[in-house]
């Protein structure tokens, strides 16, 4: 369950995003002379639904329709009590309960006419709602998307610069506490930020096993943030090190990057031996951070 409050700021990401990504889908469904699209989406696999119509579940699974000629359509379990801020942060208008998802699709299919329906990633569908819909009298076809437009890439890069901030603010604090309250503090900076998610590692640069109760931070010590921001995920890695020691994990990263070049976006991390394990990373697009 995400525990931080998911917004919609329509200047950081205006509905005109939506509507160009939209349409992009419903042109794949023309290609292929499809009435609708089907995107499942949950809690561990939000992207591509956040992508589309920027829905993103704080738990429960859904699916979302997109009709070729006609506004998307959430179908979900979650209570009717939550519909009004599911519509004030989606491009949805039509929200309907699903406790049973598949049957209330073929519903919806069937008061629409449709006999035919294009997935989204079609390999990716959970068995128990693929293998009822394939039994049942709609075909099933598998349809691909590019996720990635100059949108999400600023998205991810506004995430990867506020990590890298923070952690530049707040690594030299570290030394002298143990992990779990060093977590703690960096936890509260990033939810003020806007994380939405966070998941923390740390390195104590140490050669030894860290502590099972945790680990007391000393002169070195990497940290690598995985975090959440308006559904855009990020990972940076850096470390609290003597600068002789940054410099090397500085090398070794541009090193790695020249050999890694991507149009995608990608994670890349490196790590080097000073007395102990460090670590240095970020988040990537194009042979260069974002």
């Amino acid at each position: 369950m995400k525990r931080g409050l998911i917004t919609w700021d329509k200047a950081e990401l205006p509905p005109s995003v939506f509507e160009a990504r939209l349409a992009t889908a419903r042109q794949a469904l023309a290609d292929q002379d499809l009435p609708a699209l089907l995107v499942y989406t949950d809690v561990w696999r939000s992207t591509e639904g956040r992508h589309l119509t920027n829905f993103m579940p704080y738990w429960n699974r859904s699916l979302i329709v997109i009709p070729r000629e006609q506004a998307p359509v959430l179908l979900c379990g979650l209570s009717p009590r939550v519909y009004p801020w599911i519509k004030s942060v989606t491009v949805f208008e039509e929200i309907r309960p699903a406790s049973k998802l598949v049957p209330t699709l073929l519903q919806l299919c069937s008061e629409r006419g449709w006999t035919k329906l294009g997935v989204l990633d079609l390999r990716r569908l959970p068995h128990e709602i693929l293998l009822p819909l394939k039994a049942s009298a709609v075909d099933v076809h598998d349809v691909k998307l590019e996720l990635t437009d100059d949108a999400e890439i600023a998205m991810h890069r506004r995430a990867a610069q506020m990590a890298r901030e923070i952690l530049t603010a707040e690594l030299p604090n570290g030394r002298g506490l143990t992990d779990y309250q060093f977590s703690g503090r960096l936890e509260r900076a990033f939810r003020g930020a806007g994380a939405e998610d966070l998941v923390l590692l740390f390195s104590t640069g140490e050669s030894a096993p860290a502590p099972a109760r945790g680990a007391t931070l000393g002169d070195q010590y990497s940290v690598a943030v995985a975090f959440e921001y308006r559904g855009h995920w990020v990972r940076v890695t850096r470390a609290q090190a003597p600068e002789a020691a940054i410099r090397t994990l500085r090398n070794r990263f541009e090193e790695a990057l020249a050999e890694n070049l991507s149009d995608g976006i990608f994670v890349l991390h490196v790590e080097a031996k000073q007395g102990g394990r460090l670590f240095y990373g970020d988040t990537c697009t194009a042979g260069a951070p974002l």
